[in-house]
């Protein structure tokens, strides 16, 4: 049975799809605690952009460096396995990402090895298992806020798909896969920073972590769309790559049939 399920290309391929979306994702949150500088990173200088009145750079979560795959992969299973396949990975990804930090909880409790705690002092990490536990251990409402976009964004991005896809039927793949990722990831990028910083600190704050105002939000909010909107336009190469390996490993009449029944609701 399983050799079978192997043979047949269009399950082959979902599973293959499935596997870099939801494996993408998932790094994406755990390294997301990372905050790193776009500029220096590139070796250029503070950006220092003016927004509603203050200065503002490219600071950004780690987790950005990946998402841009997860757009590509978002936008493939839907052009080939429609609203049900995406609206699918994104619900089983929020499961799994919630499953691993739950693993990642029950782990961090877990009692340490004497040896384990001091085994990189040398390295100049003093105490291993707070190491461990302030990379993995990351704020629950920052975990639920990245989920809530994630989840949100997933299924804007996929309607918008379909909304463009109608209009402009097979052509101009550019246009509804950029189309939907810019409109999707503005909405992403509001949502996780007003539940993580805003909403959530005001309601369970037990890390005693300052509330945002809402011009923070909106600022911070406009840098990592810049970021997104520009990225979204340089992969656009990309999805016409990708779209085309698949288009030759199908055969243009498999892939056409998937193309015409992935439109249908």
């Amino acid at each position: 049975m399983i050799i079978n399920i192997l043979k047949d290309k269009p399950t082959k391929l979902f599973i293959i799809l499935s596997g870099f979306f939801v494996a993408n994702a998932l790094i994406a949150e755990i390294i997301g605690v990372k905050i790193f500088s776009l500029e220096a990173t590139l070796g250029f200088a503070p950006a220092n952009l003016m927004i509603l009145g203050d200065p503002y750079s490219f600071n950004m979560t780690a987790g950005v460096l990946l998402w841009p795959v997860v757009f590509i992969m978002t936008d493939i299973i839907n052009e080939y396995y429609g609203m049900k396949g995406v609206r699918f990975l994104s619900y089983l990804t929020v499961i799994l990402i919630i499953f691993a930090f739950l693993v990642f909880y029950f782990a961090i409790q877990l009692s340490p090895a004497s040896f384990f705690v001091t085994m990189k002092v040398k390295s100049g990490v003093p105490d291993m298992d707070a190491a461990y536990g302030q990379i993995l251990g990351q704020s629950s409402y920052i975990i639920i806020a990245s989920v809530i976009a994630f989840l949100i964004g997933q299924l804007v991005d996929v309607f918008t798909f379909h909304r463009i896809k109608e209009v402009t039927g097979e052509k101009k793949i550019w246009l509804r896969a950029t189309g939907s990722t810019l409109i999707s990831q503005l909405i992403d990028s509001f949502v996780v920073l007003f539940v993580a910083f805003r909403l959530a600190p005001s309601i369970y704050n037990p890390d005693g972590n300052e509330v945002w105002s809402m011009g923070l939000v909106l600022s911070v909010c406009v840098i990592n769309y810049i970021y997104k909107f520009t990225v979204a336009i340089l992969l656009t190469p990309v999805i016409y790559w990708v779209h085309g390996m698949i288009e030759r490993y199908l055969g243009p009449e498999k892939a056409g049939e998937m193309r015409l029944a992935a439109m249908k609701r």
